[in-house]
């Protein structure tokens, strides 16, 4: 079932604050991946942009469009929140790009619109993977990337609501994964690692790589308190899967 009402009213009511203390970490540089805002230069992800269309599930206060439009990617922005909109048109630059909205399980857009589809912990982390990533395949063309990060369940089996942090310890079953209640009502989503093999490969899609990014020493979680706090420098905090559409 969709959540996307719940979860456009979430990002609504703390998009302003989320942008106050995030965006100096997400909009430091280009190309930041996840909660540690580490490099794509690094990673190797996503690859040359210019020239080709791309959408992004999830744009936020395009950060990520907007670095990439400045390279020359013909880039669309989507995010079901109207307040993450509105912050994405006052910061856009020089290079201008469409924004729309749309919730990730149902984009607005032809079979075959894109050549690379991506997002860093957005559409399809706020949205229920088995509709969000057949339409993410839909619009893609042949030979088009499927690029996203997206919490580890290393991550999630270890974080302990009581302390709201993430431990060295298990606390969640790792087959219960699935839908996890946010604030206001919403809804996030969390696949085990067999489970987003099935999904992507469902999707007609074929798995290049999964890149478990991991941290440098003193690098800062920007989102989640960790117990130690060297946790992603032992465990996989986060998964960047990287599929392409035969």
């Amino acid at each position: 079932m969709s959540s996307f009402r719940a979860n456009r009213q979430h990002w609504n009511s703390i998009s302003r604050a989320y942008q106050a203390e995030h965006d100096p970490q997400i909009g430091a540089s280009p190309r930041l991946w996840g909660m540690y805002a580490i490099p794509d230069a690094r990673l190797h992800a996503l690859g040359e942009v210019a020239g080709r269309r791309v959408l992004e599930l999830g744009c936020g206060a395009g950060q990520w469009s907007r670095s990439l439009a400045a390279e020359g990617a013909i880039v669309v922005g989507l995010d079901l929140s109207d307040a993450q909109l509105a912050a994405a048109a006052s910061a856009m630059g020089a290079a201008r790009f469409p924004l729309v909205q749309a919730a990730a399980e149902q984009i607005p857009f032809a079979p075959g619109s894109f050549d690379l589809v991506f997002c860093d912990h957005g559409g399809l982390s706020w949205a229920p993977p088995q509709l969000a990533v057949p339409e993410a395949a839909r619009v893609l063309r042949r030979g088009g990337r499927l690029v996203f990060n997206a919490t580890s369940p290393w991550f999630e089996v270890c974080y302990d609501s009581g302390s709201d942090r993430v431990t060295a310890g298990l606390r969640q079953d790792y087959f219960g994964l699935g839908a996890i209640a946010e604030d206001h009502g919403a809804t996030s989503y969390q696949l085990t690692y067999g489970g987003c093999i099935r999904l992507l490969r469902g999707a007609g899609l074929v798995i290049d790589d999964l890149i478990e990014p991991r941290p440098g020493p003193g690098m800062r979680n920007g989102y989640a308190r960790t117990d130690p706090p060297d946790w992603a420098s032992r465990w996989p905090a986060e998964m960047l899967w990287i599929a392409r559409k035969e």
